[in-house]
């Protein structure tokens, strides 16, 4: 990694993130600009599902939160799949009969089909057209392509530049390596007062595409630094995987963990300047679907509710029948919903530090949510406590200025009679979940409130609101 990681990034990333208190929102415009900063160092590496590529954009990350890195062996059986052959590229390349680099894997790494077998020959255009892959809708852009799990080799240029062949002798060279080798993904656990955990997931498969795969990659980076050091109820797993297979190994490898997730979020195309859009898990009504959905409103009327379908990123493994998990995916333009998606225009210029650094606020004030989000029981339920003797109401009406607070602590009372969350009632009340979080620290101070525990009594542990 470059020095600007080394010391501008990750000395302004700490210092903002070490003086916060617990779940405050920092200076999301700073961290956007911190955040484009590593995407613009990892954009050039070139990943892929296994490989070396991987590996570094790991320990990349690891200058920011302790990842540890995990190694699965080539041939492991994962439920109905195996972990592939482990591939890796040195060097790519289409030269005319002159001796020039037409197509150049050293000039973007989507040049090259990615796990592409090893081939070196000559052979006339008409051979070498069938493993060359364009977009003739977008003619500058260069396709990505992949071929994991089907042996094949093949070149991925623009379109303009396929046109531009002449008939000729072409030299086809693909310096690159399927051995017996490992499935590489990183992994960060920080334990909170529960043991239920709230996963968060990011795909780490994709070459240089700066919004799928490197915009949730840094965003879930930068949320485990931004939760290391605080207290918290929850714990927290972030994964750092290859796309589908990563996911799948993961899965099969830790199925004794499964049970303590009890929320999840997979983060992926976050840095595009489109609204945000939440994919709800496959149940459609757990805690984290209801608490996406009300943050997202927060951020505007174009943000949107998705429901779920089977196809997209590893919110499919997680949320198989199998396992039918609690976790949503969190995303701005849904994928394949935008021309540039899977193709060199998804580069730096498609992606903003402001939409880093708003996506990154709304992930934490998820996560603030799930963390306050608590179900009360009313200790006085029959009529109205009185309120003023216990300083809590304005004892003369009429300004406009306390009437939601006021708002806020009727509906508390009303509605904590055991089977109504803090976010219930804000949403039947209309109101912000902080005006409501707000309303029932007095509430529960003077003892009008008392915690219903839900789970395993093992697994909680009071707080003090």
């Amino acid at each position: 990694m470059t020095s600007l990681t080394d010391k501008t990034v990750i000395a302004a990333t700490h210092a903002q993130m070490n003086t916060a208190p617990v779940f405050d929102r920092v200076d999301p415009a700073l961290l956007g600009q911190q955040m484009y900063a590593l995407i613009a160092e990892l954009y050039p590496i070139c990943r892929s599902i296994t490989g070396n590529g991987v590996r570094e954009t790991l320990k990349g990350l690891q200058h920011f939160v302790p990842l540890r890195l995990q190694e699965v062996p080539t041939g492991t059986r994962v439920f109905d799949w195996t972990v592939p052959p482990e591939w890796n590229i040195r060097d790519a390349y289409v030269k005319n009969s002159r001796g020039q680099r037409v197509v150049d894997f050293r000039k973007s790494n989507l040049h090259v089909l990615n796990y592409s077998v090893p081939v070196h020959e000559k052979m006339r255009l008409a051979e070498l057209k069938p493993h060359l892959f364009t977009l003739s809708e977008h003619p500058d852009w260069i396709p990505y392509r992949t071929s994991y799990y089907k042996r094949n080799w093949g070149f991925c240029l623009s379109h303009k530049d396929l046109l531009a062949l002449p008939d000729d002798e072409y030299e086809v060279c693909i310096d690159a390596s399927l051995e017996n080798g490992h499935l590489t993904y990183g992994e960060v656990y920080l334990p909170g007062t529960t043991t239920d955990e709230i996963l968060i997931s990011a795909h780490t498969c994709h070459p240089s595409l700066a919004n799928d795969n490197l915009s949730g990659v840094t965003i879930a980076c930068f949320l485990a630094r931004y939760i290391s050091n605080r207290p918290r109820r929850y714990s927290y797993r972030f994964l750092f995987i290859p796309g589908t297979i990563g996911a799948i190994t993961w899965l099969c490898l830790n199925e004794s963990t499964v049970p303590r997730i009890k929320h999840g979020l997979v983060l992926a195309g976050l840095g595009d300047f489109g609204p945000l859009s939440y994919k709800k898990s496959r149940r459609g009504d757990t805690e984290i679907d209801q608490v996406a959905a009300h943050v997202l409103r927060q951020f505007g009327p174009k943000s949107q509710t998705l429901e779920f379908s089977p196809y997209g990123y590893d919110e499919r493994q997680y949320c198989s029948p199998g396992f039918n998990l609690a976790v949503g995916r969190l995303s701005r333009t849904p994928h394949g919903t935008f021309p540039e998606y899977h193709t060199s225009a998804d580069d730096l210029n498609f992606i903003s530090p402001q939409a880093l650094g708003e996506s990154f606020s709304a992930c934490a004030s998820i996560l603030s949510i799930l963390e306050r989000n608590r179900t009360y029981l009313n200790t006085n339920p029959k009529c109205e406590p009185q309120l003023g003797e216990r300083g809590l109401y304005r004892l003369m009406g009429g300004s406009t200025d306390h009437n939601t607070k006021e708002m806020a602590m009727l509906w508390v009372l009303n509605l904590s009679d055991g089977t109504h969350t803090l976010l219930d009632i804000a949403e039947h009340a209309q109101l912000s979940f902080d005006s409501v979080y707000g309303a029932a620290a007095p509430l529960k101070e003077q003892g009008l409130l008392k915690d219903v525990f839900k789970g395993s009594p093992s697994n909680m542990v009071e707080e003090k609101l």
